[in-house]
């Protein structure tokens, strides 16, 4: 099955369940983050595991441990704002890339509480990036 088509039927499913969704996302925190394309400038959707700390998300940029950063993110550094649904609400947010301490504390963080994000790093020879989305 293509990503694609996974993703569509992991959004629909959020969608008809107020955020929640079954199968290998079950019970985890789940967000349909929506980007302008870097370059097509075309509206993007991604059901992402996120890091919710008080007002601010934490997203992965972690592909499944693959050699490159997935499009999701791209299109946030170029166009750092954006929506995400979580559960019911949509809500504007602007992405920031952290650095250094902080993303190192945040991805430590997730890895603790989800081991594949663990996994994932260990697979890559990049650092995965960590991306900020604040209300």
């Amino acid at each position: 099955m293509a990503a694609n088509d996974f993703n569509s039927r992991v959004m629909a499913e959020f969608r008809e369940n107020d955020g929640k969704v079954g199968g290998g996302f079950e019970g985890s925190p789940l967000l349909i983050l929506t980007t302008k394309g870097a370059r097509s400038g075309q509206t993007r959707e991604n059901p992402l595991m996120y890091l919710p700390d008080g007002d601010r998300m934490f997203v992965f940029a972690s592909k499944a441990g693959g050699p490159t950063s997935p499009d999701w993110y791209h299109n946030l550094v170029a166009n750092p704002d954006a929506s995400v649904e979580v559960g019911a609400e949509t809500v504007q947010v602007k992405a920031t890339v952290l650095t250094a301490d902080e993303r190192d504390s945040v991805y430590a963080k997730q890895a603790a509480l989800y081991p594949q994000f663990a996994e994932y790093q260990a697979k890559t020879t990049r650092t995965i990036p960590v991306v900020a989305l604040d209300r």
